[in-house]
């Protein structure tokens, strides 16, 4: 059960809603400790002192920084005296188009969940009213003692606040391309892209896309664990340099068409339920499939359609 990490309402005009604030996602990367190689000592950090090396309290450490060449330094008291108050309330000033936000400005999302029964219906009106209107309320937010520019938007089924980028935090990327006169593209090269894009086209599943790095960590503890040889991922294509732009775009082409005629099977697994993916495995004799998930069920029912014919 996901936990709440903040209790308030969305006020707007006259209108009050109480909700509750949930991270929307997790990060299961594999974490690991630190050990010196050969022992099973743990390795920790210390605060040093880096003139005197002697160890520092947490305590006897405040923050600072140089400013014209005065070293100042603060204590957490006078950073608490001039910091945002708890927000009690995401007071949403202004509707505006969700289409308006440039994505580079959406830094993190979290789920707002109606506090009691009751709140349910105006929660589901102003959702409603949102997706419909593809409107955004945007309103300042204080959390953990910083405040946040957000966004509250409409999802299929719940409403989100996204955490936002002030202007000054977005680098300028005309600062990062340099000059580029002379360098447009043809009218036929664009069209050949075009035609590339539309050729790998398809709709957004991302069930179809996971983490194979930390699948890949996890089995390489696995196996040494057990003391087995870890497998060696092989070594990725060596990109080639393009010379002919058209004739790399037509190759592209082709080369979508095949993967789109070779990914029709999948396409037809992607569609079906865990449980008529369960009712096919057991039709072709597939082991072991109650402990399978979903990912693991698709790729054992493909596998084993490929033997039959």
């Amino acid at each position: 059960m996901a936990r709440k990490i903040w209790t308030g309402s969305i006020h707007f005009g006259l209108v009050t809603i109480p909700v509750g604030l949930y991270a929307a996602t997790e990060d299961h990367s594999p974490s690991f400790h630190q050990y010196e190689r050969g022992t099973t000592d743990r390795v920790r950090y210390k605060r040093v002192n880096e003139r005197t090396g002697a160890e520092v309290d947490y305590g006897d450490i405040v923050k600072g920084r140089e400013i014209n060449g005065v070293l100042v330094t603060v204590e957490p008291e006078e950073l608490d005296e001039i910091a945002p108050g708890r927000s009690r309330t995401i007071d949403i000033t202004s509707f505006v188009d969700l289409d308006e936000i440039d994505p580079v400005h959406f830094q993190r999302t979290y789920w707002l969940a109606p506090n009691a029964k009751e709140n349910h219906r105006p929660y589901d009106l102003l959702r409603r009213a949102m997706e419909q209107t593809n409107q955004v309320g945007i309103a300042r937010f204080v959390l953990r003692g910083r405040e946040y520019l957000t966004a509250v938007r409409a999802d299929d089924t719940a409403l989100a606040l996204d955490t936002l980028f002030f202007a000054d935090e977005i680098r300028e990327p005309g600062e990062l391309l340099g000059d580029v006169e002379g360098t447009a593209p043809s009218d036929k090269e664009v069209r050949m892209a075009e035609t590339v894009i539309e050729s790998m086209a398809d709709d957004w599943r991302p069930q179809d896309y996971e983490d194979t790095y930390t699948e890949r960590v996890e089995k390489l503890l696995a196996d040494k664990a057990r003391g087995a040889a870890p497998e060696t991922a092989e070594e990725p294509a060596e990109p080639t340099d393009v010379i002919d732009l058209t004739d790399a775009l037509r190759r592209s082409v082709d080369e979508a068409r095949g993967r789109k005629k070779r990914r029709r099977g999948r396409e037809d697994l992607a569609e079906l339920t865990k449980g008529e993916l369960d009712k096919r495995a057991r039709e072709l004799g597939v082991r072991g499939r109650s402990k399978m998930n979903r990912s693991d069920l698709e790729a054992a029912v493909r596998d084993a359609s490929r033997a039959a014919s």
